[in-house]
């Protein structure tokens, strides 16, 4: 099992921010990525198209052999992780939205915390359950974010028309902010959707510097290496692992996109084309 890969899936390549913090702290890990281009957007579905499509990625990467399933999509984190658990109870399954959470609870000083996400994730509310569950007192505000997507899809992360945008949703929180004893002013966001550490910038440049800003990319790479090693999954080779993509949709747009979120080339030759 150990020298088996780690599987991760997304709706496209926002997930691949996830996968760029796990090469970082998991460098000899074989990992197998799916993006299901083919029915992206999640974030607009209903909660049981969510399941279904989570259901079917996660179980092509199953099929390949995987020894730990990573749900790199707050969408489906929010809504599919637990038939996720249910359809395959004997690998360890694993979504983003906790380890957010938990990241977010460590950092606020004041307990005012706002989650940028999708429409469904923050129609879920599966960000403030968690946060609630380990922190009671905190106050969560959700901001849905939908064109955030389409501007990380296009490679559009700064610039003043980017940064007006990040304004628009957020200065109704951040330009006056209410601080009151019933209302404390926001001083951390969670970036609950996986395209959204690329606006990071932009994001920083709108709040500025007192803002905690809370990538769940990153937290979720330190929580997958802990759920490997309580499992005693940890690949022990020396050599760095590798990894191999799969797409639903246009090979082409999946190596040339998903660049931009890994931060290094993908040859359209490493990206294979699936059917689900």
């Amino acid at each position: 099992m150990t020298t088996l890969p780690i599987g991760l899936f997304d709706s496209g390549v926002g997930g691949l921010t996830v996968l760029k913090a796990m090469r970082s702290s998991l460098p000899c890990e074989e990992i197998l990525y799916l993006g299901d281009t083919a029915r992206l957007p999640y974030g607009t579905k209903s909660q049981e198209t969510i399941v279904r499509y989570a259901v079917q990625a996660a179980g092509k990467l199953v099929e390949r052999g995987v020894k730990m399933l990573v749900i790199a999509c707050n969408t489906a984190s929010a809504v599919a992780i637990e038939p996720l658990q249910q359809a395959f109870p004997n690998i360890p399954v694993l979504g983003v939205v906790k380890p957010g959470a938990a990241a977010s609870c460590a950092a606020t000083e004041n307990g005012s915390i706002v989650v940028l996400a999708t429409e469904s994730t923050i129609r879920g509310n599966a960000y403030q359950r968690e946060i609630y569950a380990l922190k009671p007192d905190a106050q969560v505000t959700g901001v849905p974010c939908p064109l955030f997507v389409a501007l990380a899809e296009e490679g559009w992360t700064n610039g003043e028309l980017v940064e007006g945008i990040v304004a628009r949703y957020l200065d109704p929180l951040f330009a006056s902010p209410l601080d009151t004893a019933q209302q404390k002013a926001p001083d951390t966001i969670v970036l609950g959707c996986t395209h959204f550490p690329l606006l990071a910038a932009s994001i920083r440049n709108v709040v500025g510097d007192s803002v905690h800003i809370v990538d769940s990319a990153e937290t979720t790479a330190l929580a997958v290496k802990k759920v490997l090693q309580e499992n005693n999954l940890v690949r022990h080779e020396e050599t760095c692992g590798r990894t191999k993509f799969l797409t639903t949709d246009d090979v082409s747009r999946f190596a040339r996109t998903g660049s931009l979120f890994l931060g290094l080339p993908i040859e359209i030759d490493d990206v294979e084309l699936v059917d689900l």
